[in-house]
């Protein structure tokens, strides 16, 4: 059954300009490029995306924004399009086999256009980060984690450095795709991620398999290393995007009907994110003084904070939006905010949405529904 015009939520503003005389051919290249929007979703599995017929959720190809059709259809083509198009589009939890060539096939096959698309329609590349880990990443026949980047092939052939790993991550958990300075923003370091989920088992060496703490551990060491990077790409000259699920909700505003604070080492990990990336002058307000009384400022291990943004907090305030809603109960019952978009604060005056498709319809077949960003490039 198809979603009703209310239980849709509309795609942002349109602001790709046609040519006089028409659509243009297919796009190689997004020299003129205005703006980038970015989008994010963790996807809980990325083979109903890739693969036809499945139950769908989103309206059928070709239809009027908001219409009822009790035949709609889906796939990653249907969401590229759905969202007006994305300059970037990261997916989280894709839940790819290392050496799953057919899948990997599959999804590149998914991103290009339908034949019955018009001229203009744009083209995409895919990127994906899949586990190394043989001790960390073993269960469901090695179908977990992993990050899959999306990118308009326009804007990659003219805007982007590379698409790199990290080297201290073999989970399959980061995607930093590198740009050059596009208009009046500054070269950009956007990083698809989905974070550790801090949890009582057992995380074991990478090499030995021996284990090494737990997953509580795991995700403060991640939370360094992420620091670490971005402070490095920092002082390169970029400026920095974090896209993807944090696996980590920030106040008690983004967690419904409460903020999850038990055990107590979710609420150690909740500050250990503030501290290394939101604090210290942020456009959420400064709140250094709090992080002090917290015990969490500068004086933590891996320096000082990055005082990024959380674009969407930053341009909504104190409006409740979730993210994560469980399967099993009504949607809107229990969710959280753990899907975030940060940027760095120099960004702030580039940006001009941010958002949450927070419907059942735009949930699809994952736990998490799709966010976005829109940054101005003049």
């Amino acid at each position: 059954m198809a979603a009703s015009r209310d239980d849709i939520s509309p795609p942002p503003i349109k602001r790709r300009k046609m040519s006089n005389n028409g659509p243009p051919a297919r796009e190689t290249s997004d020299v003129q490029l205005d703006h980038l929007s970015i989008y994010s979703w963790n996807v809980n599995g990325i083979e109903p995306l890739v693969q036809r017929p499945i139950t769908s959720f989103f309206e059928p190809r070709g239809s009027i924004h908001g219409s009822n059709s009790s035949a709609p259809s889906t796939g990653l083509r249907d969401v590229l399009r759905r969202y007006s198009w994305p300059t970037l589009l990261f997916l989280q939890e894709v839940k790819i086999a290392p050496g799953n060539d057919s899948t990997m096939k599959a999804v590149e096959k998914a991103i290009q256009p339908d034949i019955d698309e018009p001229p203009g329609a744009p083209l995409y590349k895919a990127f994906c980060c899949l586990p190394k880990d043989n001790y960390n990443a073993r269960g469901f026949g090695r179908k977990v984690y992993g990050v899959c980047s999306i990118i308009r092939q326009g804007f990659f052939d003219a805007h982007v450095e590379r698409v790199r790993e990290v080297d201290w991550d073999l989970e399959g958990r980061f995607l930093v795709c590198e740009t050059k300075a596009i208009g009046s923003l500054p070269k950009l370091a956007i990083v698809n991620l989905y974070a550790v989920n801090g949890t009582d088992a057992p995380y074991k060496d990478p090499d030995t398999g021996k284990p090494f703490g737990t997953r509580h551990d795991r995700k403060l060491q991640v939370h360094k290393l992420l620091q670490a990077e971005c402070q490095a790409l920092l002082s390169k000259s970029f400026q920095i995007v974090l896209a993807g699920d944090f696996n980590v909700a920030r106040a008690p505003i983004d967690g419904h009907p409460n903020l999850r604070t038990c055990p107590k080492q979710h609420c150690i990990n909740r500050a250990d994110f503030e501290a290394r990336f939101i604090h210290r002058g942020t456009a959420l307000g400064d709140d250094s003084e709090g992080a002090e009384k917290r015990g969490d400022g500068d004086d933590r291990d891996g320096g000082e904070s990055l005082g990024m943004v959380d674009s969407f907090r930053h341009l909504h305030g104190d409006k409740a939006a979730y993210t994560y809603h469980p399967r099993g109960k009504g949607f809107g019952m229990s969710c959280d905010r753990v899907d975030m978009i940060l940027t760095s604060a120099s960004l702030r005056d580039h940006l001009a949405e941010a958002g949450i498709h927070e419907t059942p319809a735009d949930r699809g077949p994952s736990d998490h529904v799709p966010l976005y960003i829109t940054l101005l490039s003049h």
